[in-house]
């Protein structure tokens, strides 16, 4: 099946319930954009191989490229946030749940961003669901504890393989080009980055691009009283529109994030930042040509922080880490707490 542009628009005018499940999700990926894109590109401005403005429209490209590519290959990510929770059928009770879910995200991911610190909206989405099914319950019925489980691998998966990886590939690096003249590698890391910073921005397409075309997608069902999304294609126009929103957020309010991750927590030089964003890709893409949802935001972190590690421990400025850290522990708690309060207050208004 095939969302055709026309009925989706026929759909939204039809049913205020879905109306503003849209909007909050466009809310939400244009936050994405805002505080988690600009990590694709950090590092490639942090080093100035590109200019801020240009490195934004490279990720506005190949964000929707990674969308569209992978999707093609696996579409897995993008049906996998549904399974978190367990609604026995109830659209009513699940619509309440993602609108709830979705608004944690906003809240959360803005003030974050507005301490400058890079957080995962994957997680937020699933702890803002988990504390809206658990208040909807009751209690811990509604939890699917197997599909936490692979959120819980993901969360360790990217962090350690970003952190490694990222190390190894620095390591690699500086030992094929120990020979070579520094002046003459340098230029060609410089626009080695670019390349880099397009892979990167790929595989953010391919994972948090295809996680929340898969919410908007449930979305529309669960407004027409269906819980399964089935087999739905994921239509070009909706690749489209997700990747002009994240891209206007990422221009509007990118350049905090940039600074933080491309900046402030490693100081790096061009072969460095390559090797970062070579690192993160490459976890990236093994997640999601295997449909694990991973955060974007961990493992490019967490690669950068192996890169300095390559040098010594002392290079890495841990109060920078220390803060994105305790932000991304406090996450699930966080928005779990604040999908528990919305959906308690969506249920007593609606």
């Amino acid at each position: 099946m095939e969302i055709e542009f026309g009925w989706f628009i026929s759909q939204v005018a039809a049913n205020p319930v879905l109306l503003v499940t849209v909007l909050l999700t466009l809310g939400v990926i244009f936050v994405n954009g805002w505080t988690d894109a600009p990590n694709a590109i950090a590092t490639c401005v942090g080093t100035r191989a590109m200019a801020p403005q240009p490195a934004v429209l490279m990720a506005a490209v190949f964000n929707f490229l990674g969308v569209f590519v992978m999707t093609l290959i696996n579409s897995t990510v993008a049906m996998t946030i549904k399974n978190m929770v367990n609604f026995n059928g109830n659209t009513y009770e699940a619509t309440l749940a993602l609108c709830a879910a979705l608004f944690a995200i906003i809240i959360w991911a803005v003030a974050a961003w507005y301490f400058g610190i890079p957080t995962s909206e994957s997680h937020a989405l699933i702890a803002g669901l988990s504390g809206a099914a658990i208040a909807l319950h009751n209690g811990f019925g509604g939890i699917n504890g197997h599909e936490w489980v692979k959120v819980l691998y993901g969360l360790v998966l990217s962090t350690f393989l970003g952190f490694v990886t990222g190390f190894v590939f620095t390591k690699l690096v500086t030992l094929i080009c120990r020979k070579m003249d520094r002046r003459k590698t340098t230029g060609f890391f410089h626009s080695a980055q670019i390349c880099g910073g397009a892979a990167m921005a790929f595989m953010h397409g391919a994972q948090d691009g295809q996680k929340f075309m898969g919410v908007l997608i449930l979305g529309v069902f669960l407004a027409n009283g269906s819980d399964t999304t089935g087999a739905v294609v994921l239509p070009l126009w909706m690749m489209l529109l997700c990747s002009v929103v994240m891209a206007v957020g990422t221009s509007i309010g990118g350049y905090k994030i940039i600074k933080a991750v491309g900046m402030d927590m490693v100081k790096l030089e061009a072969y460095q930042g390559f090797s970062a964003d070579i690192a993160a890709a490459f976890c990236l893409l093994l997640s999601s040509l295997y449909g694990i949802p991973v955060s974007t935001t961990h493992t490019k972190t967490t690669a950068v922080m192996g890169v300095g590690a390559t040098k010594r421990l002392s290079a890495v400025n841990f109060a920078v880490v220390k803060d994105m850290v305790l932000t991304w522990i406090l996450t699930f708690p966080g928005c779990g707490l604040i999908g528990y309060l919305m959906v308690k207050l969506f249920a007593a208004v609606l």
